[in-house]
C-alpha cells in the first residue's frame, strides 16, 4: 500500500543519466534528499537526522537498463522501515473498528455499529489525506526530479 512505481524511458545513456543525477540534493518541504550510488543502482535517501518531530518518509530505488539506444528508468519509492509502525497501527485499528462494526451490525446493533463504521471511514480518511500531503507529495517530487533529469520521453 505504501510503495509506488514509476517507469519511463529516455534517449539518454545510462553514464549520462547517472552522471545528472549522483550527487545531487532534493529539497521538499525543507527536508534534504540526496541521490546515492549503491550496487549499479541510484538511491534517494532523506537526511532525517535533524528533524524533532516524526515524519513518513520515502526511501527510493532508481533502476538504469540500457536497450537499444534508449534507458529504461524504473523508479520505486517504499517508506523507511522506521517509519512504517506508525501508519500500520492506523491500518490495523480501522480494520479493527470495522470487524467490530460488522459484529455489531450481525448482533442488530445498528447505532453502534454504525458509529463505528463511521469512526473507521473518518480515521481512514484522514490518515490518507495526511499521506497525501507529506508521503506521496514527497514521492511525486522525488518522480518529477528524476524526470527533469532525464529530459522525460516516452
Amino acid at each position: 500500500m505504501f510503495t509506488r512505481t514509476f517507469s519511463y524511458q529516455t534517449s539518454l545513456s545510462k553514464e549520462t543519466l547517472k552522471s545528472r543525477l549522483i550527487g545531487n540534493h532534493v529539497n521538499i518541504h525543507n527536508l534534504d534528499f540526496e541521490v546515492l550510488e549503491k550496487d549499479e543502482s541510484l538511491r534517494i535517501v532523506p537526511h532525517a537526522e535533524q528533524l524533532d518531530e516524526i515524519k513518513t518518509l520515502p526511501i527510493t530505488w532508481v533502476e538504469l537498463n540500457e536497450n537499444g539506444g534508449r534507458t529504461k528508468v524504473k523508479i520505486t519509492s517504499r517508506m523507511r522501515r522506521l517509519d512504517i509502525g506508525g501508519p500500520m497501527l492506523v491500518l490495523i485499528l480501522c480494520c479493527l473498528l470495522l470487524a467490530a462494526s460488522g459484529v455489531l451490525l450481525l448482533l442488530k446493533e445498528h447505532l453502534f455499529s454504525g458509529i463505528l463504521l463511521g469512526a473507521s471511514l473518518l480515521t481512514f480518511i484522514i490518515f490518507r489525506l495526511r499521506l497525501e500531503k507529506s508521503y506521496f507529495h514527497c514521492i511525486r517530487k522525488i518522480q518529477s526530479h528524476v524526470l527533469n533529469a532525464g529530459y522525460y520521453a516516452s
